[in-house]
């Protein structure tokens, strides 16, 4: 360890900015000492990678490390990338995840396939960050049967049972264009495409008539239909609610708002001829990039699961509300999920936090006599 990199692992905690440090390492990069960069890294991980949560300047210094390395397009930086990674926290799975997403989003796929091919050292990656930057690829668009050393492993048997395996290598119909972060050195942007949602809403007048309802809610499926909202509840302030409904009769749109209304849940709690709720159609599409940036992303207090498990936990949700097995393949389950009729809708109801983060998901299935619905929220 140099004089320099040990000042700075010993004076660390009882700094009140950490700016300097960050200066100084960006400055190392631009000299070409990349390994200096990976170096401090790994002795700060050494010296304070256990108690890191007490020690905030670690945490700020080390990823401004590694985003300096991710972000800079090149093989050494991506070969340094992953020994700081391997060295730091090797059994670190949410690490491995986002690493992977900074390094899809700063590298070329080239350079990507080092950690494939083997062949060096300073290129070692866990399986789990290799499964986690496939699928961070394949949601940018990459064509992972263009990289031989990717495709290979990609494809090979050893890991069939990772639970990312269960996700094709390209993108469908449904996934269209992802909202996927630009990350950069000083922090990420990313869209957010959903929210409270406003207008004229749906007047629910005097609804008599309506079919009778069974709910049919079981554990297994809201766990599976809140899959991607869970990072909400669990680091953030957020919660969810999901139900399946069986109707003795087809519901029709225009009753679906009375319907909605009349199913009892906590969301919608208030709702009644005097209020007005935002209900509109949408394209599975669009429900699936709103449960993929939610899963993605994460609620008002954390980052999410990151795109490949961001894009599974987003599959399993749709596949729960349209009525599809999680364990199908996928392409029966998009058949399905394309099959269904989808509506979104929100309430200034207090359940609603309406700040930035409100999800509501209806589906309605072939012959109308099965509706299952999805509301999820979240503040800061």
């Amino acid at each position: 360890m140099s004089d320099r990199i040990q000042k700075i692992v010993t004076r660390l905690p009882d700094l009140k900015s950490v700016t300097k440090v960050w200066d100084m390492a960006e400055r190392r990069l631009d000299q070409g000492d990349v390994a200096f960069v990976a170096d401090l890294g790994i002795a700060l991980a050494e010296r304070y990678g256990s108690s890191a949560a007490q020690v905030w300047q670690y945490r700020s210094v080390f990823d401004c490390l590694l985003r300096l390395l991710t972000t800079t397009s090149g093989q050494e930086y991506v070969e340094q990338a992953l020994r700081l990674v391997s060295a730091a926290s090797p059994g670190n799975q949410r690490l491995a995840r986002y690493t992977a997403s900074l390094l899809a989003d700063g590298q070329t796929a080239k350079d990507l396939a080092i950690p494939f091919a083997g062949g060096s050292s300073r290129a070692a990656a866990s399986e789990e960050l290799r499964a986690c930057l496939v699928q961070e690829l394949v949601l940018r668009g990459v064509t992972i049967a263009e990289s031989p050393a990717i495709e290979s492993w990609a494809t090979s048997p050893h890991w069939r049972h990772h639970p990312l395996a269960w996700l094709p290598l390209e993108l469908s119909v449904i996934e269209e264009t992802p909202p996927l972060p630009s990350y950069s050195v000083g922090g990420a942007s990313y869209s957010m495409p959903y929210g409270p949602q406003d207008g004229p809403g749906v007047a629910l007048g005097r609804v008599t008539l309506l079919p009778q309802v069974t709910e049919t809610t079981t554990e297994e499926f809201s766990e599976a239909a809140t899959a991607a909202v869970a990072n909400w509840a669990e680091e953030s302030n957020g919660r969810s609610e999901a139900g399946i409904y069986e109707l003795a009769e087809p519901v029709e749109a225009e009753i679906l708002p009375g319907l909605l209304a009349a199913l009892g849940l906590e969301c919608l709690s208030g709702v009644g001829p005097r209020m007005r709720f935002a209900l509109s159609a949408c394209r599975p599409e669009h429900a699936w990039r709103m449960l993929f940036a939610a899963a993605s992303t994460g609620g008002a207090y954390n980052n999410g699961v990151y795109g490949a498990y961001g894009r599974l936990a987003a599959w399993r949700s749709l596949a729960s509300l349209s009525g599809a097995s999680t364990t199908a393949p996928v392409g029966e389950a998009e058949r399905t999920i394309q099959e269904c009729d989808w509506y979104s809708f929100g309430a200034a109801t207090k359940w609603f936090e309406r700040v930035a983060w409100d999800i509501g998901l209806v589906s309605v299935a072939p012959g109308a006599r099965r509706i299952a619905v999805l509301a999820a929220t979240d503040t800061d």
